[in-house]
């Protein structure tokens, strides 16, 4: 019999339990606040919403790579831009459940506006960025520089938005001006999965994997200029894109394997 989760009903009722569970949970972070802060209260309450939204649609991930990431980035003492990527709608909650160290994100002015997801930006630290005119953008850019130089991880998709193919789209290149303003390392990650999980144009959650694979730092400074720097990254991304999928299918073969192998299947070839 199959899983209640593979038919289109199950994936209406994963995707209308996620949206509706959003103001609980940002209720829950807000009252936190007066108890934990702003920035503990949303990392702790946000990656616990992430993993069980992941555990209740079926959604597991594995996070590859970060133990070869350097010692002071592990423990969060260098602060980093994470780079990946940009499949689904899906991809942000998963990387605030799979990171280890918190990371907040770069987001329109205009997002803060937004009731409880708004609320949740401002409470976890997200930098805004005022795309108005380009003095008040430039501006933005030294303002987020100063704060990742103070000690914030940022997670950027240099795409600027989902892909509708699956297929990387061009970079952007905010991020990689910012990278060079705070002269602190970037980390390529390929975050894959989402496509199949979460389709563009589509609200119906679909059970499958993600795989978050991490790539070793990319350091600003060694590259002669902004274009150059903008290259070696997404070739790194477009390489880990690439090791994940491999990996993806590994495991996915695997575990038709397991199914074939299990008892049903011998008592049937009996």
């Amino acid at each position: 019999m199959a899983n209640w989760r593979d038919t289109g009903y199950g994936g209406v009722v994963m995707a209308i339990w996620t949206l509706a569970s959003v103001p609980f949970v940002v209720i829950g972070i807000l009252l936190a606040v007066p108890v934990l802060g702003r920035r503990r209260a949303f990392f702790t309450i946000g990656p616990l919403f992430a993993r069980g939204m992941a555990w209740f649609c079926h959604v597991p991930f594995t996070l590859q790579g970060w133990e070869r990431l350097p010692e002071s980035i592990r423990e969060g003492r260098q602060s980093v831009i994470f780079m990946s990527n940009h499949e689904s709608q899906l991809d942000p909650p998963i990387l605030v459940a799979a990171l280890p160290v918190p990371a907040v994100y770069l987001a329109k002015k205009e997002l803060q506006y937004v009731p409880f997801i708004g609320w949740a930006a401002w409470v976890a630290g997200v930098i805004f960025i005022d795309r108005g005119d380009r003095d008040r953008a430039i501006r933005s850019i030294h303002d987020a520089a100063q704060q990742i130089r103070g000690g914030k991880n940022v997670v950027i998709f240099p795409e600027g938005t989902r892909s509708r193919t699956g297929q990387m789209l061009p970079f952007k290149k905010g991020g990689f001006a910012l990278a060079l303003e705070a002269d602190v390392p970037i980390v390529p990650m390929a975050t894959v999965g989402g496509f199949h999980v979460l389709p563009p144009r589509s609200l119906r959650i679909r059970p499958g994997r993600f795989t978050v694979l991490m790539g070793d730092p990319v350091h600003p400074s060694d590259h002669r200029d902004r274009d150059a720097l903008m290259k070696e990254v997404r070739t790194r991304i477009e390489n880990l894109v690439a090791e994940a999928t491999i990996s993806e299918r590994e495991a996915l073969l695997s575990e038709q394997r397991g199914k074939l192998s299990g008892p049903d299947h011998t008592q049937a070839s009996a």
